[in-house]
């Protein structure tokens, strides 16, 4: 059997570095040498993107996706408690190789620098509610294992949301879109040994929280997500949105680590050399830190950003090493490498360890 399914990763995951213009029509190309100098990877057509200015705490994150709506109108998040927010000058068009954007200075100030994490979903479909079956609208990827569904929330415990991933799902994001006051509510496979019976914020510092109003305490399995009555995920009549993730070999890993507050830190196998990592401590209130390869194209990784604020980048002392076949911990803060300390993780490829016709990862 093939190592990977995925030998180019960038077909379903890109990192875009650009720097804002302020005049309409802004072309970023995903498919070509772009602002770093380096190749992006091969043509792609996107369906979510985390945009966020790198050199100020002015402009926050935006969240946008294909489903919601990308065009002449754009609904878009934070990482907040806000609710949806619709705008004609954020991303105006997505192309097969690039997007366009508009003159909004939280994704196009001039002469800011930008940048913008990208999945591709791929095949849509819809369904009504119908009994403990909740309604959505969605676009899955069952290769990469992704998927973007808007649901419509029902008030009731145990009702289930399909996700048509083929496998069980490790991470997933969800966020009312119409009701203030809300965070993102996170589930991540490897958040305590019950993460069924627990919470993250995707939008917060705080720690795990178990409350069976979340997941109604009931693991997801290959077919559907479980959800109780938590109006941050399912009041009736409410309306959803939610990113999911699961395992694939070579390109997404989901799980978890100690620390051990040696310089000298764990090294985590994921199978390929990382593109993206976040990084959350989960047994006490710490950021969610966001590393990548294209801020710090060489080790250390010491640049990063963090979902739960709207800072912008930052130069830590918590360093981390890419490895060809995962990555390794450098510093002692608490924030990733507290001795004893419990940390999730989601990452996702820049070259698998192998790819399918056996061909090994380039060292750096």
């Amino acid at each position: 059997m093939a190592y990977t399914t995925i030998d180019d990763p960038s077909a379903y995951f890109q990192i875009a570095l650009y720097t804002g213009s302020g005049n309409d029509d802004k072309s970023i190309p995903f498919s070509s040498p772009n602002y770093t100098g380096q190749y992006v990877g091969q043509a792609i057509q996107p369906d979510l993107f985390l945009v966020k200015r790198r050199n100020s705490g002015t402009d926050h994150w935006e969240i946008m996706d294909t489903i919601r709506g990308i065009g002449s109108t754009t609904y878009s998040l934070g990482f907040s408690t806000g609710t949806d927010g619709t705008e004609t000058t954020l991303i105006k068009s997505i192309q097969s190789d690039g997007m366009t954007l508009g003159t909004n200075p939280q994704v196009n100030r001039a002469d800011t620098p930008y940048i913008a994490f990208m999945w591709k979903a791929g095949t849509t479909s819809s369904a009504s509610e119908s009994g403990s079956n909740i309604g959505y609208s969605r676009s899955i990827n069952t290769t990469s294992k992704f998927m973007i569904s808007a649901y419509t929330g029902t008030g009731s415990a145990g009702d289930t949301l399909a996700h048509g991933l083929g496998s069980t799902p490790k991470f997933w994001a969800c966020k009312n879109r119409n009701a203030g006051g809300w965070s993102w509510y996170v589930y991540h496979c490897a958040n305590t040994s019950a993460p069924e019976t627990e919470n993250l914020y995707w939008n917060s510092s705080d720690g795990t929280l178990d409350d069976n109003t979340r997941w109604d305490d009931t693991a997801p399995n290959s077919t559907e997500m479980t959800f109780g009555t938590n109006g941050g995920i399912n009041a009736d009549a409410n309306n959803y949105i939610n990113y999911t993730w699961g395992d694939v070999k070579g390109f997404s890993k989901f799980d978890s680590y100690e620390g051990t507050g040696n310089a000298n830190g764990p090294v985590i196998w994921l199978g390929f050399r990382p593109s993206l990592l976040m990084i959350k401590r989960t047994d006490s209130a710490k950021d969610w830190y966001v590393y990548d390869n294209q801020r710090d194209t060489f080790n250390p990784h010491d640049t990063v950003l963090v979902t739960n604020s709207n800072d912008g980048e930052l130069t830590t002392d918590n360093y981390v090493d890419f490895l060809s076949s995962g990555f390794k911990i450098r510093g002692t803060s608490s924030v990733t490498n507290s001795d004893g300390g419990t940390y999730v993780y989601c990452a996702w490829a820049e070259h698998p360890f192998v790819t399918s016709g056996g061909v090994p990862c380039p060292a750096r």
